[in-house]
């Protein structure tokens, strides 16, 4: 536990900073452009992340197989694994940039952005979609650092990327008055630096797996490994953020008040998320680590401590932000209609988002040893059949201001039927019993 959580903390320092990307925005614009900007990036920032999800989960598979290759010491794996990585971020990147151009009016028009808000969003989906090459390159070698058991490096990346994100957002939205279009610009600029810099920065200190800034050639053994990893996580976490598309097009039609008092909530509940991605990563690499190294026994020590670890702390922080929401939320905005729904929205959510950090730190061990197809299952399960369902119903039939009573309901389901998969699953039980 001690290595686990030494392997956490630059991640969860590292996810504060991914975290004050999006934070940042929302605080410029909420503070120089006034709450229609600030409900068009809230709204935007879902249809961006249904189409980044299925590449993103694509790198997760990555690190998986990089994380059993270097548990087996198998260094000619590990870059084959690295060069179709590479190969990967292009074929999928470049492609997706001009999807997003195209795609942009169409999804929001589908989710129902109200007129007020229109052009803001489809200008800050359009910029922040050209960005996927970066993106994904990025979380692509970040995939690559954490199978190799290295969380530091991608903290630094942030750190300088972070510093140009609040220069450049303070340039274009305060400065040159650029509003949400310029927010969207400072966050693929610094995306871009974050790649660049993981590259150098791989290709000094793990020189052995000969890192290309270009592709330079495709393993399709390796390739049809990370398709059989990835793909279903990506499309998994692709669901999922389909289903925030759905609940989005909700919250949409209660009007551009509620839609940024959702916006500035979900900068208070991002923080206490930090510790749950953080501790995921963990999960994944120590999980994958370990059963590609055959100690089993290391195994039986770690997968029932780190979801129990993530959960605790999710809940104390979520307790500890609960004294002090009024304050922070007062910083992104002034207009009390809007901090009325972005309370309401905080306190559900802080109460009831360590059933979710335990839930997915089941889902990363399990993933870790290969076995994705119940996970895979369990989280389509959890949103469709359950999140949409039921913000539906509450939308419905009680209040639509309170739709986010779905998180918790479908937190919930998540948590019992991955708790259910480590006391009933029979091939969970023979990994963990005999190492088989």
């Amino acid at each position: 536990m001690k290595n686990v959580f030494l392997f956490a903390v630059p991640l969860v320092l590292g996810n504060i900073l991914q975290y004050l990307y999006t934070t940042v925005d929302t605080l410029v614009i909420g503070n120089y452009c006034g709450k229609t900007s600030l409900a068009a990036v809230g709204t935007s920032a879902q249809p961006v992340e249904v189409l980044l999800c299925v590449f993103l989960g694509i790198g997760t598979g990555v690190s998986i197989l990089v994380s059993q290759h270097a548990g087996a010491q198998d260094m000619e794996k590990m870059r084959r694994t690295v060069d179709t990585a590479t190969f990967f971020v292009f074929a999928c990147g470049i492609p997706l940039s001009v999807l997003g151009y195209f795609a942009a009016p169409l999804i929001l028009g589908f989710m129902g952005a109200p007129a007020d808000t229109w052009e803001a969003a489809v200008s800050y989906t359009r910029i922040v979609f050209y960005g996927s090459l970066g993106n994904i390159g990025y979380n692509m070698n970040a995939g690559i650092l954490r199978g190799l058991g290295d969380s530091r490096a991608s903290l630094w990346f942030l750190v300088a990327s972070c510093i140009a994100n609040i220069v450049l957002d303070l340039l274009f939205v305060a400065g040159l008055g650029m509003d949400a279009g310029g927010a969207a610009l400072s966050t693929t600029l610094a995306m871009y630096l974050s790649w660049v810099l993981s590259i150098l920065y791989i290709r000094k200190k793990f020189p052995e797996l000969k890192l290309s800034f270009v592709p330079k050639g495709v393993n399709f053994s390796e390739l049809k490994g990370i398709i059989l990893l990835g793909l279903p996580i990506g499309l998994n976490n692709s669901l999922y953020s389909l289903g925030h598309v759905a609940v989005q097009t909700l919250v949409n039609a209660q009007g551009s008040t509620f839609m940024a008092g959702n916006s500035v909530a979900g900068r208070v509940t991002g923080l206490t998320n930090i510790a749950i991605t953080a501790l995921s990563s963990a999960a994944t690499t120590f999980s994958g680590q370990n059963y590609g190294a055959k100690n089993f026994d290391r195994l039986r020590q770690g997968y029932i401590k780190i979801p129990v670890l993530s959960g605790a702390v999710t809940l104390a922080a979520g307790i500890f932000m609960l004294g002090f929401r009024m304050p922070i939320l007062r910083i992104f905005t002034k207009d009390e209609a809007v901090l009325l729904y972005a309370e309401r929205y905080v306190v559900v959510l802080l109460l009831s988002q360590w059933f979710f950090a335990i839930f997915n730190g089941i889902i990363c061990i399990v993933n870790g040893v290969g076995l994705i197809r119940y996970t895979t299952a369990v989280n389509i399960l959890m949103l469709w059949a359950v999140r949409i369902p039921s913000a539906y119903l509450i939308a419905r039939y009680f209040d639509g201001t309170y739709i986010m009573l779905c998180f918790p309901i479908s937190f919930g389901f998540g948590m019992i039927m991955m708790i259910g998969y480590y006391l009933f699953s029979k091939k969970w039980k023979k990994i963990i019993r005999t190492g088989l």
